[in-house]
This record gives structure tokens, C-alpha cells and sequence, in this order.
């Protein structure tokens, strides 16, 4: 019996013993026919055209399975899979795109499937020895997702607007008060990720929150994060009575000039943008010299999965050199690749060695010097919480 039956273009749900067992061949051949539906941040136009127009044309074309990109991310991802969960309904979802916080809650919730990710062929090519790759927010990912990008905050400024931009928190405070209403951040995952480099800054640096966390370092650091908040409040866009939703608003916002900064999770958004015409030529990434978070996200399928076999056979495609380096392109998304690049077969390291490299993109020894890493994903939960109740009363 197939190990993923097709039923409407559905698959019946196979026992992880199942999978675990099954030969790789056997368990492609069984998707053939089926659907994967993935739910995905779907707020960037380049990422929705990598998976929209190049992957799911050749994951059909190759291995017969209909791709389904939908949008769902962090919270409502959990939130679905809980109700699922509580009302013993069927899911709904194959394959998600998650980061540690995300996955730290799906864990302890019990709602991904697995361990997985070893299974697949290509996991052999993975970085496995980047810390970065193999720790998720500190966590062990325990073969219950896989990577598939790194990426790197940077702030992004426009050098004829700006030409002296400021290059750390402290310059930056003061850039803000003496440009009011010039700066602000989302309210979402770049957001909190600029929030919390601006912790670890304020906090003795990230060393200091490494190794689990600690609710008086949380409450003592924080504490820092919400006095420097409060003193720059009245300066901010909208006097700090409003801020962007997300990322996708606060680019909209620097496109139109209103503000002078956005920012991002991937140091290679600013070289796509301005390539597709939507930020000047003239913009740049910064990274401040307090250091920026640099961090893996990753593929999970959930627990309720109608289709694991589907979603394994997309996220094995996904890691492919030629995936990779499709995505790595910065034309295209220029997203990091989670492969170890210098033992590759054949051809495939030179051609990852040959990618254009734009003027704008920040170099690979700034990028090592200033990265910094993701610490335990409570504080990530925290500082989001705690904004909101703090912050953001009455905001929008």
C-alpha cells in the first residue's frame, strides 16, 4: 500500500514508523500524486515568486506533487495546529516555515512531527557544524525541522537621505531625537529582533544571555530596553503612537521616504529591493557596531500532517545545491544557504563561489565580525509580550 495514498490530491497520514522505515524512493514514489500545502510568511513578493514560479513548477514537473504556498506564520501557525489539536480535526497544513521561537512553542506543545530531517538525501550536504545551522534559539532541533536559509539583521538607510548614518544604539538614540518622527520599527519579528540586539547591548553584551534563560537578567535588561524606548518615544514616527504591522509596511514607509531606516532579518533584502525598483539606488545595509543577530530558519511539518511524505520529499528538494542556489541569487530572494558550500559535488561550490556580488551587499568579514547569536526563545517571547503591554498601549 502506497505510503501516501492519494485522496482529492490529499494523503492519508502515515505512522512515523512508517516513514522511518520506508526506502527514499518508495517514499517519493508514494507522494507522486499528492498535494503539500505549506504555510509560509507570504509578505515578500521575491519570496513569493521563488516558490510560486520556480519551485513549485519543478517540484511538480519532478516528483508529481502539487504545491499549495499559504499564508500563515508564528502565532497563527501555533494557534491553528492547537485548535486542530483540541477539536481532534485533521489538518490542514504539510509543511511550515518556522523560526525558534515558533519552534520552541510547537515543541512544547507536542504539534510537529518527527524526527525527520535526517531522512532526507540531501541533509548530507547540510553545515552541520555552523552553530548557527545546528541550533535553533539554542535549541537543539532533534531532527524535528530542517534548515533551509541563513540570514542576518541589518538596518537599511538611503546614503543621499543619510550620509552619515549613525553606528550604534547610543548614535542611533541620538539620530532619533534630533530627527523626530524619521525613525520606527514593526511590530513583528524584525521588530523584536532589533529590540533585542538593542538588550544585548544595553545588557553587558550577548554572552551575558547565553545558556538558557534567566528571569532576572530578563527583568533587569529589559527593564534598559523600555527606559531607552521611553526616551526615544516622542521622536519616533507617529510619536511612538503607532508603528508599522510588519516588516512589508515599514519598507513601504522608507520606499515613500516618511521614514529614514527600515530593516531586516536578511542582510540581501536591500541589494533584491533595489534591484526590483522598490527601494533608491542609493540604499544600503548597516549593521551597527554593537553586533546584529544572525540566525537559520527552518522547515517543520506538523504533527497532524495529511501529508508527511509529501512534505519530506519538498523540504529534501528545498536543500538541493540547485534550490539553494537559486534562492542565494541575490535577483532573486539572496537568502543564505544552509549547506556546507566547500564539499559539494562536482561544479557546485564554484558556481556558489561565482555569485554576482552587488556593491551594496555587506562583505562576509563585516558580516562575521558583527554577527551575533540567537539566545534561549523566551527571551524572544518576552520582550514581545512585554512590548506590547508596555509600548505600544493605545498604539495601533
Amino acid at each position: 500500500m502506497s505510503l501516501a495514498k492519494a485522496s482529492c490530491g490529499r494523503s492519508s497520514t502515515p505512522q512515523p514508523r512508517d516513514l522511518a522505515r520506508a526506502p527514499w524512493d518508495s517514499l517519493a514514489s508514494g507522494a507522486r500524486g499528492t498535494t503539500v500545502t505549506w504555510r509560509m510568511w507570504r509578505g515578500d513578493p521575491s519570496i513569493n515568486a521563488y516558490v510560486d514560479r520556480w519551485v513549485s513548477p519543478r517540484v511538480l514537473q519532478r516528483y508529481g506533487i502539487n504545491l499549495n504556498a499559504v499564508e500563515g506564520q508564528g502565532p497563527e501557525i501555533v494557534n491553528q495546529l492547537q485548535v486542530e489539536k483540541e477539536a481532534g480535526a485533521g489538518g490542514t497544513a504539510d509543511l511550515v516555515w518556522i523560526n525558534g521561537e515558533t519552534f520552541h512553542q510547537l515543541r512544547q506543545a507536542d504539534l510537529l512531527y518527527g524526527p525527520w530531517s535526517g531522512r532526507l538525501p540531501h541533509a548530507a550536504w547540510v553545515d552541520s557544524a555552523s552553530p548557527i545551522i545546528s541550533r535553533d534559539f539554542e535549541q537543539d532541533p532533534a531532527g524535528y525541522e530542517s534548515p533551509w536559509g541563513t540570514v542576518q539583521f541589518a538596518l537599511i538607510y538611503d546614503s543621499a537621505r543619510t550620509p552619515a548614518p549613525p553606528r550604534s544604539y547610543a548614535e542611533l538614540r541620538e539620530w532619533i531625537l534630533a530627527h523626530p518622527g524619521r525613525f520606527t520599527h514593526d511590530q513583528a519579528f524584525a521588530g523584536i529582533t532589533f529590540l533585542k540586539q538593542l538588550m544585548y547591548a544595553l545588557g553587558g553584551g550577548v554572552e551575558r544571555f547565553q545558556g538558557g534563560f534567566h528571569e532576572e537578567l530578563y527583568r533587569t535588561s529589559s527593564n534598559r530596553v523600555w527606559r531607552w524606548l521611553e526616551e526615544v518615544r516622542p521622536s519616533l514616527w507617529r510619536r511612538g503612537g503607532s508603528y508599522p504591522p510588519g516588516v512589508a509596511e515599514l519598507h513601504r514607509l522608507f520606499a515613500n521616504g516618511e521614514v529614514d531606516f527600515t530593516m531586516s532579518n536578511n542582510q540581501n533584502e536591500v541589494v533584491t529591493k533595489v534591484a526590483q525598483g522598490i527601494f533608491p539606488a542609493t540604499a544600503r545595509a548597516l549593521l551597527l557596531g554593537d553586533g546584529t543577530i544572525a540566525n537559520a530558519h527552518f522547515l517543520g511539518i506538523p504533527a497532524n500532517a495529511p501529508n508527511p511524505a509529501g512534505a519530506m520529499v519538498v523540504a529534501d528538494f528545498l536543500l538541493s545545491p540547485e534550490a539553494q542556489l537559486e534562492k542565494a541569487r541575490s535577483t532573486v530572494w539572496g537568502d543564505g544557504t544552509v549547506l556546507a558550500v566547500d564539499r559539494l559535488p562536482g561544479p557546485w561550490a564554484r558556481r556558489f563561489a561565482e555569485l554576482a556580488r552587488d556593491p551594496r551587499a555587506l562583505s562576509r568579514d563585516s558580516l562575521a565580525r558583527y554577527a551575533r547569536p540567537e539566545v534561549a526563545p523566551e527571551y524572544h517571547e518576552r520582550l514581545a509580550r512585554d512590548w506590547r503591554s508596555r509600548i505600544r498601549r493605545g498604539g495601533s
